[in-house]
């Protein structure tokens, strides 16, 4: 009996210290991944209306650049946009994913904000979304000159242009350490 009465509290001081941990991690909001240092995953070209479309070839073109994927469905998508056309503005290469949205969506979507992508490609079914290891949209990636991921960012970036991307998009552009 007197187990009965000591495990409830036990547990309960356990999850509270494992949460209490929780909140004092380096970057709480940061998703590891997998894919940073490595060679961005395959991506078919498959074009949306008239825009100009890629495939992963295009992504080691020399140029550092950022693959986002969003939707026309994901508010969240709405809210970045402002930023993604900023950073387009700037001369940073854009590329989008669009994942999972019907076409006249998709097109409508970037008719009234307009299209910050130097290109697009669509993952209808959003087997590659899962391939990049995306969880929720909006996410982006920050691909070096040779395709290599530099950074996978999840959430909206107009709140982190500053901490986050800007000195991502920096580190790719720096030359590759010789070994």
């Amino acid at each position: 009996m007197p187990l009965l009465m000591i495990l409830p509290p036990a547990l309960f001081a356990g999850l509270a210290g494992l949460f209490l941990a929780g909140m004092f991690r380096d970057d709480p909001d940061a998703l590891p991944s997998t894919f940073i240092g490595t060679q961005a995953p395959a991506l078919p070209a498959v074009a949306l209306g008239t825009y100009p479309t890629f495939a992963s070839d295009d992504l080691a073109n020399g140029e550092v650049k950022m693959v986002n994927f969003f939707a026309s469905w994901c508010p969240p998508c709405r809210a970045e946009h402002p930023a993604l056309m900023q950073l387009a503005e700037e001369g940073v290469a854009v590329y989008g994913v669009n994942k999972s949205d019907p076409t006249d969506t998709a097109l409508e979507f970037l008719d009234e904000l307009g299209n910050p992508y130097r290109a697009i490609t669509v993952d209808r079914n959003g087997r590659h979304a899962i391939d990049w290891g995306v969880v929720a949209l909006p996410e982006t990636f920050v691909l070096d000159g040779d395709g290599t991921v530099v950074l996978k960012f999840s959430g909206p970036i107009h709140g982190v242009m500053d901490s986050i991307i800007r000195p991502a998009l920096a580190e790719a552009a720096k030359p590759a350490e010789a070994s």
